[in-house]
């Protein structure tokens, strides 16, 4: 037990500096004309290239008081929150599969979920260049995890994107408007590859629950009635990660619903 705990603080650090990569993911990857690589970070605003001091997760944020060392505007909180969030992520990865395959797998998994969270909120798209890999690799990837047989992956595939795909299909039909896009349907289909079908239901209620309880806060401040636009993507991504960390105690409780005894 003592050398797992161990190994918390090396995947916390871990954490943070891929944190950090994801920030420049999540900046650049919606641009077609940029690269993730190239150029060097820098100031979105002043293109001020970072010293090595300006680039530490979390830290850098803090010493430069938010603010760029270069034209001193401000940097977006997202910057150290991304960091922080994908550090307790890899920190809760290694703490529930310990020293596995599955570690390697849904540290990658959880960070591709984190990128679309993100990208969701600020542009309203779900890349495919992260869907549709991340399906085939999450069910490549059911033929080494124990957790998940590649059966329940297929079957999470078909199961995830075709139950979304017939929810819009019905609400175009119904109210003749686009009402929940291709790539939540992409979305909900990586997530079953890599969680199995097991966790739609869980995934499915969830994210609509809390989608409608935001969705009706938003409509209330905003007042643009049926116009407000909501990304959907972040509350079916959070509700995966619940359950990749949960699934347990999650599938515990749904069956004990089902039954209706406790054991």
């Amino acid at each position: 037990m003592i050398p797992e705990l161990l190994l918390l603080l090396p995947a916390a650090l871990f954490g943070a500096i891929v944190g950090s990569f994801l920030n420049v993911v999540i900046l650049r990857l919606p641009n077609p004309e940029q690269s993730i690589v190239f150029p060097a970070s820098h100031c979105p605003i002043c293109s001020a290239p970072l010293h090595w001091y300006e680039n530490i997760p979390i830290l850098s944020y803090i010493f430069l008081r938010g603010k760029c060392g270069h034209c001193k505007t401000s940097i977006s909180l997202q910057y150290p929150l991304v960091e922080i969030l994908m550090m307790l992520l890899a920190t809760a990865v290694v703490y529930t599969f310990k020293i596995s395959y599955e570690t390697i797998g849904y540290f990658v998994f959880s960070a591709a979920l984190l990128v679309i969270i993100f990208i969701d909120i600020r542009h309203q798209i779900i890349p495919d260049v992260i869907s549709l890999p991340g399906i085939v690799l999450g069910f490549i990837f059911s033929f080494i995890n124990s957790t998940v047989t590649w059966q329940s992956s297929l079957i999470g595939i078909l199961a995830g994107g075709g139950v979304l795909y017939a929810i819009a299909l019905f609400y175009m039909m119904i109210r003749k408007i686009e009402g929940m896009g291709g790539g939540d349907i992409k979305l909900l289909a990586m997530i079953g590859a890599w969680l199995g079908y097991q966790s739609l239901p869980f995934v499915i209620l969830a994210s609509s629950l809390s989608g409608a309880v935001i969705g009706i806060i938003l409509l209330r401040c905003q007042k643009k009635g049926s116009d407000t636009r909501i990304a959907f993507g972040p509350f079916l991504s959070g509700a995966a990660l619940i359950y990749t960390f949960c699934s347990k105690e999650i599938l515990y409780f749904f069956n004990l619903y089902l039954t209706g005894q406790w054991p």
